[in-house]
C-alpha cells in the first residue's frame, strides 16, 4: 500500500504526517480524510485551485495532467514544476511526498 508523506505546514499539518493510502484515491481525499484540511473551494470538482500542492517525491508516478487541471494550475499562486490538483493527483502505487503551499488564491477558507 502506498503511503504519502505531508511536510509539515504550519496551520494544516504542523508535524507533517505519514499516510497510508488505496491505488486510485486522491492526494486531497487521503489528507481529508485523516484531518487534514486542504481547502478545496469547488468541491473537487477541477474548477478552481485551492487544493495545489507540489508533490516532491513520486511525480512521475502520477497520471499525467489533464487540459482542464492545466489550465486551472497555470492560475495558481506559487506554481512548480511538480505542482499538481490534489482532487486530480490519483495515486499509484508508489509513495509520494507532498507540499502543502503557505498560500492559496482561496480569500476565506471555508470548513467543508
Amino acid at each position: 500500500m502506498p503511503q504519502i508523506i505531508f511536510l509539515p505546514h504550519d496551520e494544516l499539518c504542523p508535524d507533517g504526517a505519514a499516510l497510508e493510502a488505496k491505488e486510485g484515491e486522491t492526494v486531497l481525499d487521503v489528507a481529508l480524510k485523516n484531518g487534514i484540511s486542504i481547502p478545496h473551494a469547488c468541491e473537487k470538482s477541477c474548477a478552481c485551485t485551492t487544493c495545489h500542492v507540489v508533490i516532491r517525491e513520486g511525480f512521475d508516478s502520477l497520471e499525467e495532467s489533464d487540459e482542464l487541471e492545466d489550465d486551472m494550475l497555470d492560475k495558481a499562486w506559487g506554481l512548480e514544476a511538480e505542482s499538481r490538483l490534489g482532487c486530480q493527483a490519483k495515486i499509484h502505487d508508489e509513495d509520494l511526498v507532498v507540499e502543502i503551499p503557505k498560500y492559496n488564491l482561496n480569500i476565506v477558507n471555508e470548513e467543508h
